[in-house]
């Protein structure tokens, strides 16, 4: 007999979302269970917003960004009530084991959930690529190639007025999208919260860049540091910089995900179902060294964080390449 597996998507939206979701209905189906969609994320859960999926139902869905499912905040999951009407709503549909795609809030549902006896397993799905247990999320590569692609055509426009940019990048408190984005468009510097900045050395390089005849610099800050008009505010203190700011937004959640963003969630939701199936719970499947693992939700969530060691490496190679 096979399993009833639900399957959601909670937090913020990521591109590869869709795909992921695919291969879980897909491969599910293929062993023989049966699979409910949760729309809405946990307030979905808890009210019962639940339909079972064929195959059809997610025909065509590997290119869409965003998710089929939707998603939406719902902080009652926090408490004892919320996870009950959650838990009494699985029961009522049949529904014994359950994916969920999101970050670490996602996770934390998820953890819960284990702990009251439901067969859990997680996806990292979020374009901050800031969840322990993964080198990479769902959506990171797209929100890369899609602020790429903004940066591009600003340093044309930076060039042609002599200007200095700063573009302010999402990632809430990890730097991982500045960094790659950094490195990629060859900006002059880069700011992220895992390494400290010093803005005498900011304007420093930017003198430094100008004497040599640079006509602009393009500056790439992370959200989780601070604002972006808050940072050409301080360069505005040492001098007239002709900073403009830029800041890419939710721009950077949209879109048709990357060959990577699918791939990868297609491993990620293929080996979900095969966790099920092994009788895990309380587990996420993340990607090391090119390789589709799992690890024990809690242990992720007490480690530190993402580790972002790579990440300052790649900094600090950008420092030293971007004169």
């Amino acid at each position: 007999m096979g399993k009833r597996i639900g399957v959601l998507t909670s937090g913020g939206d990521a591109p590869g979302m869709n795909a992921a979701i695919r291969a879980v209905v897909r491969k599910a189906i293929h062993d023989g269970d049966e699979v409910f969609g949760i729309r809405y994320g946990y307030r979905g859960l808890a009210e019962g917003d639940i339909f079972q999926m064929a195959e059809r139902d997610v025909s065509d869905l590997t290119a869409r960004g965003g998710t089929m499912l939707y998603t939406a905040r719902y902080p009652e999951f926090q408490d004892e009530e919320g996870r009950r009407l959650a838990i009494e709503q699985l029961k009522k549909h049949g529904i014994d084991s359950l994916v969920v795609i999101g970050g670490d809030g996602s996770y934390r549902g998820a953890a819960s959930l284990a702990a009251e006896g439901i067969q859990t397993v997680g996806i990292p799905g979020t374009i901050d690529n800031d969840i322990p247990g993964t080198e990479y999320t769902i959506g990171f590569d797209t929100a890369c190639n899609t602020a790429l692609e903004a940066i591009d055509k600003i340093r044309d426009t930076a060039t042609s007025h002599l200007r200095t940019f700063v573009i302010e990048v999402m990632g809430r408190n990890a730097g991982d999208i500045a960094v790659w984005t950094g490195i990629g468009s060859g900006a002059e510097q880069i700011i992220i919260p895992e390494a400290e900045f010093n803005m005498d050395e900011i304007v420093a390089n930017i003198e430094e860049g100008q004497r040599r005849g640079k006509k602009h610099s393009i500056i790439i800050l992370a959200e989780g540091v601070m604002e972006g008009h808050e940072f050409a505010d301080k360069l505005y203190e040492y001098d007239d910089y002709h900073a403009r700011v830029t800041v890419l937004g939710h721009v950077q959640r949209g879109g048709a995900p990357t060959a990577r963003d699918r791939v990868l969630a297609a491993q990620f939701g293929f080996k979900a179902v095969e966790l099920l199936h092994e009788g895990a719970s309380g587990v996420c499947v993340g990607i090391s060294g090119e390789k589709i693992i799992s690890t024990d939700i809690n242990e992720a969530l007490q480690s530190k964080g993402h580790s972002h060691t790579s990440q300052v490496d790649l900094y600090n190679i950008n420092s030293e390449i971007s004169f």
